[in-house]
Formats: C-alpha cells, structure tokens, sequence
C-alpha cells in the first residue's frame, strides 16, 4: 500500500471525526435545553465537565499512541464512542446523558491526537506547512458544515439524530481504519513506497531557541482561544432564545465563525510568512478577546454575524500556531499532539468553568459570565507578553 494513501484515509478519518464530533458536542446543548430545561449555567456546567475529561483523555491518548501505535490508539476510541452513543439512545435521564457525554470525551481523547501524528510523520519542514495546512481545512470545513446543518438536522430528523448520526458515521471509520491497517499489515517489508520527499533530508532554517519560545506563546494562546470557543457554544442556545431564533437558524447563523476559520485556515495555508512572527499571533488574540465580547454583548443579528467573521479570523491563526509549532518543534508527534490538545481541553474547561461560577454568584447579572471569561481571556494576554518579554531578553 502506497504511502500517500494511508495518508489520504487519515485526511478522509479526520474530516469523519471532525463532522460526527462536531454535530454532537455542539448540539448536545440545544438537546440538553429542549430535553431538560438546561439554561446557560447548567449548559456551561456541562462543557467545562467536558472539558475537564477531555483535557486528561488527549494527553493519555497521546502518550498512548506514541507508545502502541496510532492506528490501536484510533480503534481504541471508536469503540468507545459508538458504545457510549448506543447507550445514550437508550437514556431518558440527564444524568445518564451527561455520562453518556463524558465517555464519548473520554474516547473522542483517543483519536486526534493520533490522528494529528499519521498526517505529519515524515514530512519535512517546507512540506509539514502543506500538510498542516490541509489537515486543518479539512476538519474545520467538515466542523464548519456540521455546525451550519445541525441544527436542520435535529430539527428534520428529530433528537435521537443526536446520536444515531455520529454512531454511523463512526462505525464508517472503524471500518476505514481496519481496511488502512490491513492493507500495511498485508504490504511486503520494504515495498511501502515513500514519496520523493520523505527521504530528502532538509535542514529547517529557524532557530530552535526561538521555536521553542513560540511553541510556549502558542500552547499558552491555544487554551485561551478554546475558552472563548467553548464558552460561546455552551451559552449558543440561550443567545439564539434572545435573538428569537429556531434551531435551524441558530445554526445558519452562529456558525459563521466556522466558516471565517476555515478561510483562515485556507489563507495561512498558502501564506508561511505569519511563522515565528509575534505580531501576528499577538494581533489574533487582542481581537479574540474583543469580538469574544461583543457577540455575546451586543444583542443584534447582524453584530452577531460581523463580529464572528473577526472571532473566526482570529481563532485560525492561533489554533494553527498551535498545532504548527507543535509538530515543527520535536520528533515524538504523537506525543506533542496530546499535548496541544490537552491545551485545548484545559481551555473547554476554564472558559465554561469562570463562566458557570460568575452566574452563581451573580445570577441577576445577564454579563457577570462574559466579564469573568473576558478577564480570565486578559490574563492569556499577559502571559503572551510576559513570555515575549523573556525571549527578546
């Protein structure tokens, strides 16, 4: 089996998991709302829960696949979503579906960052700025669409869609990933053809000193972007109640952020020039943090819209530092792909977290969750500086 297929199944599994793990977690609020009543406290309970297990799953999960290989790591984590999601279609409780959601992060933590690890493997510094960049548009325009459509989806196919959806999608892959595994199994020793610039030896010009620095700034910046994220999405159904929005159109319209990623990604896929610059990952978060506020502030549609394109814009550059540098910088990519998405799951759990708490205490205070999050996302920015502020010293 040719390399470049194997390669080719990764992107096709990744776009898979990026749809099936997007619809669900995304629209697990909106079933939660409908199902019992959840308001944006208990919603924001929910994804820091998440947030939480996830954040402990990836970094096991990496750990995991470096050691007994990505494709066991990858069916290791199939498993364990589609069984959890079974159960889920059986339960009428919320909280059997909240452990139902919990097992699903649990396995969900063992698969991206094995998946991040087969894309990479082997590829040289000028080729690793390709690949990264069409693995992130692939699972940003899949997440993009599953956001865009979900909500037509639940509303045409009915709750129980939730979970049937993602189980076959799911299912899909297992299939996917034993076809992949089987024919490298069954391929003679040595006649695994390599691409002509998977033996090219090629020397990366940038300094490891500063690499490092901004692998730092990026895995400090990433967890802050999944706070803004996770935050917004958690609160989502209560921001389309106030707009007076169905299902459906919450989707149509609060998925534009997605959408403004993905160009985002398209973008700095084809423009290396942002790498190792601090301008660039400093100007993304000073305009996450500002238009995190003002669509979650400003109660009209069409700011609602506008400021997502920023949000988007925004959450692009930093979530690719991320990665980028994360398999740029060091050889054990499993490993450090855990790492870069225990940072996300750190933020999944603060940003819901912070928020939670201020409505707790402040209940009668409609902003107290956007001031806490909005602080929380200042002091990310203060440790950029301070980071930056380091190095240039």
């Amino acid at each position: 089996m040719r390399s470049s297929l194997v390669k080719t199944g990764c992107f096709i599994l990744e776009g898979l998991n990026s749809f099936a793990t997007t619809f669900y977690f995304y629209y697990l609020y909106f079933f939660m709302q409908k199902q019992f009543g959840f308001g944006d406290k208990a919603n924001l309970v929910l994804a820091a829960g998440s947030g939480l297990v996830y954040m402990f799953a990836v970094w096991w999960g990496g750990r995991f696949a470096q050691r007994a290989g990505c494709f066991t790591a990858l069916k290791i984590g199939f498993v364990i979503m589609i069984l959890a999601l079974a159960v889920g279609t059986q339960l009428d409780s919320a909280t059997g579906q909240v452990v139902v959601m919990l097992a699903t992060t649990l396995g969900m933590g063992f698969t991206w960052p094995p998946l991040e690890a087969l894309v990479s493997e082997g590829e040289t510094a000028v080729r690793l700025q390709q690949i990264i960049g069409l693995y992130n548009v692939v699972w940003a325009g899949l997440g993009a669409l599953a956001y865009f459509i979900g909500g037509a989806m639940l509303e045409k196919l009915g709750l129980k869609s939730l979970f049937v959806v993602p189980i076959a999608i799911l299912v899909g892959q297992l299939g996917l990933i034993l076809w992949l595994e089987r024919g490298i199994r069954l391929t003679p020793p040595g006649k695994m053809v390599a691409e002509e610039h998977d033996v090219i030896a090629e020397l990366n010009p940038r300094p490891i000193a500063r690499a490092k620095a901004f692998l730092r700034m990026a895995w400090l910046t990433n967890p802050f972007a999944y706070i803004a994220i996770n935050t917004l999405v958690a609160v989502m159904p209560g921001v389309a109640g106030r707009l007076g929005l169905s299902t459906t159109l919450a989707g149509f319209c609060c998925s534009v952020w997605c959408f403004a990623r993905l160009g985002a990604f398209f973008a700095l896929w084809f423009w290396p020039g942002w790498h190792y610059r601090f301008c660039w990952l400093l100007g993304s978060y000073l305009a996450l943090v500002v238009s995190f506020a003002v669509i979650l502030v400003v109660p009209s549609l069409a700011v609602l819209v506008t400021s997502q394109l920023v949000f988007g814009g925004a959450l692009g550059l930093i979530y690719y530092s991320s990665l980028f540098y994360s398999m740029d910088v060091g050889k054990t990519k499993a490993e450090h792909g855990g790492i870069h998405e225990a940072t996300i799951g750190l933020g999944n759990f603060a940003g819901p977290a912070v928020g939670a708490t201020a409505l707790h205490f402040l209940p009668h205070s409609a902003n107290s969750s956007v001031v806490a999050v909005g602080a929380l996302l200042l002091c990310g920015l203060g440790g950029l500086l301070g980071i930056w502020h380091k190095t240039k010293t």
